[in-house]
């Protein structure tokens, strides 16, 4: 495998890596295996506090280190994770680089800047988006509503979101939901990224911990094969069809306490004993791949992209 020369951008310069790719935090699955994957490759590796098990994830830090030397970033889940104590907790860890999302940025922006830190914060829409850079963030990850997770139940696609969000702020970007390869990247660059965020390919890699039986359903997956639960509630989520979630569907209000038995679902490949948090980008994923091979062939392909539509212009 050819590694691919780096990229150097705003984004880039500020995480520190090769590569302006992020891998997305998700709860209990963004922890060292594949973070470490995803940081030794030349991009950045995200560690998760949503699962709020902050002694876990205290241990997960360590490991890292252990695994690479590499740049890697933690983030802060203000919806699960509401013990300011968190501030203290990230800046005693060394961490550099912090993504915020789920709350308020004017809530811990300030003092993880005061720290030395460089923060993004996560939005779904312009309006939060020009509330986040009033609050000083260092830029933003801009999440469009095709993405797996916790979503605005009034979402909005990244082909709308993300060129809207550029045209309004001068802060470096990376866009997240539907990104999955290198014309998905090239296509995120056209529309005034300089980074890229990916979380379902990444919870298909072959260094992600869950269970085959979930990555399997991705493989196999359509871009239709997703639900969106919470549409008149929040908050909004994006996830994987399944007999459970396909009732959850119709309902008008989905309580959080659904993910209860999230862990025998994630890592016992029981796909109906909780929910699955998945972005529709799974109908473009065909293969379980290891995090070398996806970051070097997304890289390689981006450039192809944009040589060829230079050439053709």
């Amino acid at each position: 495998m050819t590694v691919p020369r780096p990229i150097r951008n705003r984004v880039t310069e500020l995480l520190g890596v090769d590569y302006p790719i992020v891998q997305a935090p998700m709860g209990w699955i963004a922890r060292s295996q594949l973070a470490s994957a995803v940081s030794r490759a030349g991009a950045l590796g995200i560690i998760e506090t949503s699962s709020g098990e902050l002694d876990a994830v205290r241990r997960e830090i360590v490991r890292m280190r252990e695994l690479t030397d590499k740049p890697f970033g933690v983030n802060v889940a203000q919806m699960f994770v509401r013990d300011p104590s968190i501030v203290d907790f990230v800046v005693d860890q060394g961490i550099r680089f912090v993504t915020t999302s789920a709350g308020d940025p004017r809530q811990y922006t300030a003092t993880l800047k005061a720290a030395g830190l460089t923060v993004f914060h996560v939005v779904p829409t312009l309006s939060a988006a020009l509330k986040a850079v009033d609050a000083g963030v260092d830029g933003l990850v801009v999440e469009g509503g095709e993405g797996g997770g916790f979503k605005n139940p009034r979402d909005v696609s990244t082909m709308v979101l993300l060129p809207l969000v550029c045209s309004k702020v001068d802060v470096p970007v990376i866009a997240a939901g539907g990104i999955c390869d290198g014309v998905t990247m090239a296509a995120a660059f056209a529309l005034g990224a300089e980074g890229v965020q990916m979380g379902t390919r990444m919870v298909s890699a072959a260094e992600s911990p869950v269970h085959a039986n979930w990555k399997n359903r991705i493989v196999a997956g359509a871009e239709t094969d997703t639900v969106f639960l919470n549409r008149l509630s929040r908050p909004g989520l994006r996830a994987l069809r399944t007999e459970r979630t396909s009732q959850l569907e119709r309902l008008e209000s989905v309580s959080l306490s659904e993910m209860s038995r999230v862990q025998e679902l994630y890592f016992g490949g029981d796909m109906e004993a909780s929910i699955a948090l998945t972005g529709q980008v799974m109908g473009r994923i065909d293969a379980v791949r290891p995090v070398a091979d996806i970051i070097e062939e997304t890289v390689r392909v981006y450039r192809e992209t944009i040589t060829r539509l230079a050439t053709s212009a």
